[in-house]
């Protein structure tokens, strides 16, 4: 496979109209897989990640022309991630316009149709706590257990200070290890 170029040379292409699309697709080719995970694990389920995905890449399509670069590409298209993903999850939750433990039920009961499942392995143990977490807590303890971002970074993705994000993932660590142990 053909090494991808870096970003800032993406970035000029794509400022460029006649590499334009080219250098979108190489975009989403070097990032897509990255950002699906990350999009999956606040959302939980495959279709739904997918259409938040979609959203993602067609937003960055209509505000990449636009970006200053006073943050990586890779922070910047994270940072679009988690918010498509929040405002999904918002809207799924008024859509439903159920209480938040009715609303967390139907992410737990998500989880438990997947085929896979089986409630006494750690993996979906771990997966059924961090659904608990508020959906900040989650996001930072995603990028920063899953992606292993350093707080510095996510704090540009989160738009957050590192102490808070520091305090955050050390509560749902804590709560995440409750879960496990008394479920």
């Amino acid at each position: 496979m053909a090494q991808l170029p870096d970003d800032k040379e993406l970035l000029l292409q794509f400022k460029d109209e006649s590499t334009r699309e080219r250098a979108y697709t190489s975009i989403i080719k070097k990032y897509q897989e990255k950002l699906y995970w990350h999009i999956r694990r606040m959302v939980v389920d495959h279709e739904d990640a997918n259409d938040v995905l979609q959203n993602m890449f067609i937003k960055v399509w209509k505000s990449l022309g636009n970006f200053r670069e006073d943050s990586q590409l890779y922070t910047w298209l994270y940072r679009i991630a988690t918010n498509e993903s929040l405002t999904f999850i918002e809207q799924q939750k008024r859509k439903a316009a159920v209480s938040l433990s009715d609303d967390e039920s139907a992410i737990s009961n998500k989880l438990k149709a997947d085929k896979d499942f089986d409630g006494n392995k750690l993996e979906w143990k771990l997966q059924m706590a961090i659904q608990q977490l508020p959906e900040k807590q989650k996001a930072v303890f995603n990028l920063r257990y899953y992606d292993e971002m350093p707080y510095e970074e996510m704090s540009r993705v989160l738009e957050t200070s590192e102490g808070a994000l520091k305090a955050s993932y050390h509560h749902a660590v804590k709560k995440i290890e409750d879960y496990i142990l008394n479920h």
